[in-house]
């Protein structure tokens, strides 16, 4: 039975994908390292550390750790220039809506997020009220694909992993999920979403319930064809469901 649900950030409930891609942008100009809108898909879903070292590997660049933790600070400073004018306008559609009748109907809800921002964001946003935990880039040590944010949200929701649902829109973000025995219902296209449960454009005409019963049946479906094996092929969460 699912009875929390946690939630990615950006790309899931606000669109900062395009500030974090400029602000990127910038600092590579600085560095003379060539960046384009492709290099930025491999910064989704993980740490701004993470995404430096990527950035200093494609321009062969070797820093020593206090220069990579001043640029980390001067992107981080730059993007925060940027997201001060945020506005519950800035939600993507539907979020707002879904997260209050998740509440109305008794799910325990958690944001996971890398980022550092996290609750800055949340307050502009005008939504910190619909989470009962927030687990953001200043309360963990490993960034996505290590499960460590969603796990720490099922600790704070008093949950275990099983009774969890994750809703992410990166690659890192729905194997980290896995990884800590969750499902995860990817926010984007099966195509670029492959390993997800479930794949939904965004959260615009949908319903908690109404979401986890398409889940319910998408397994049910699985069962038909793989009868006997079903447990093993969906990692044992038919029965959970």
């Amino acid at each position: 039975m699912i009875r929390g649900l946690l939630f990615d950030l950006d790309g899931v409930l606000v669109n900062t994908n395009p500030l974090h891609a400029r602000a990127w942008q910038e600092l590579a100009e600085e560095l003379g390292i060539p960046f384009t809108p492709a290099d930025y898909e491999a910064f989704l879903g993980i740490s701004r550390a993470q995404c430096l070292e990527i950035l200093l590997k494609k321009g062969n660049r070797s820093l020593s750790e206090s220069e990579k933790e001043r640029l980390c600070t001067r992107k981080n400073d730059r993007y925060r220039e940027m997201i001060d004018t945020l506005t519950p306008a800035a939600l993507l559609p539907g979020v707002s809506e879904f997260l209050r009748v998740a509440r109305a109907e008794g799910y325990r809800t958690a944001l996971g997020s890398v980022s550092k921002n996290a609750e800055f964001i949340l307050k502009k946003l005008e939504i910190t009220a619909f989470f009962d935990a927030v687990i953001d880039g200043r309360k963990i040590v490993n960034g996505k694909p290590n499960p460590e944010v969603f796990l720490k949200g099922a600790e704070a929701l008093g949950l275990p992993p099983e009774q969890c649902l994750v809703f992410e829109d990166s690659a890192a973000g729905i194997e980290a999920a896995h990884r800590g025995g969750m499902k995860a219902i990817g926010i984007g296209t099966a195509r670029l979403l492959p390993s997800a449960e479930l794949t939904i454009p965004g959260f615009s005409g949908v319903m908690p319930d109404a979401l986890l019963a398409q889940l319910l049946s998408h397994f049910y479906q699985i069962d038909t064809v793989y009868r006997g094996t079903s447990e093993q092929f969906c990692f044992g969460w038919t029965a959970s469901l």
